[in-house]
């Protein structure tokens, strides 16, 4: 897509091998996320999702909830990309996909949930990854609606609800972050957990009532 100071300037892009993506840099919502959970929820490795995320600022108390204003703003920023994307969708199906998340995040914005159930960065990096050689020349991404195999370097994903379910690792994963769900089939993936001791205090007793 051209720049609006391309449009104004009536400036044509030179030609390339490389088309550009319709992906939407997600680098702000990386960083509002990085920024509003716990250090240890959020480690990270390179990534699509997070290689042009500015530095962030972690807490580092790991039941610390999000600030309500802060959560609604992170799934704001979502809805807002899926959104962009669904104005310049190249398919009629791939605008009422886009929409249907872009409904699915509403809920989220209005009542902002307590805590933020999506994946870790960990499970993220540990997605499988599909070879070019398993994709077909038709294969498209489900949110871009790019071919995969326009990309000279595509970075595929399955997730492990169903072998179909495919995503550039740059389209899917904010959504993973966030909503924890496929947005095929919105099953659940690998949520963070909190981790909860309980201590009653109570010994464990033997059979005649002493304590063992």
């Amino acid at each position: 897509m051209a720049s609006q100071y391309e449009v104004e300037h009536n400036i044509k892009p030179a030609p390339s091998t490389t088309r550009r993506r319709r992906q939407v840099d997600m680098s702000t919502f990386t960083a509002h996320l990085h920024n509003i959970l716990p250090e240890s929820t959020t480690t990270t490795t390179t990534t699509t999702t997070t290689r042009n995320a500015p530095p962030s600022h972690h807490h580092h108390n790991p039941h610390a909830v999000p600030n309500p204003a802060d959560t609604s703003a992170l799934f704001r920023l979502l809805q807002d990309q899926m959104g962009t994307l669904a104005t310049t969708a190249p398919t009629e199906e791939n605008r009422a996909f886009l929409r249907s998340l872009v409904e699915a995040l509403e809920a989220d914005v209005a009542r902002p949930p307590r805590q933020i159930e999506g994946v870790t960065q960990a499970f993220l990096d540990g997605l499988d990854r599909v070879p070019r050689s398993r994709l077909k020349k038709e294969d498209t991404c489900p949110i871009c609606a790019e071919r995969y195999l326009d990309d000279p370097y595509p970075l595929v994903v399955e997730l492990p609800c169903h072998e179909t379910h495919r995503f550039d690792l740059e389209c899917v994963g904010p959504w993973l972050l966030g909503k924890g769900t496929c947005p095929l089939c919105r099953k659940e993936m690998g949520k963070r957990k909190e981790v909860v001791v309980v201590d009653d205090g109570e010994e464990e007793e033997d059979g005649n009532g002493l304590y063992a």
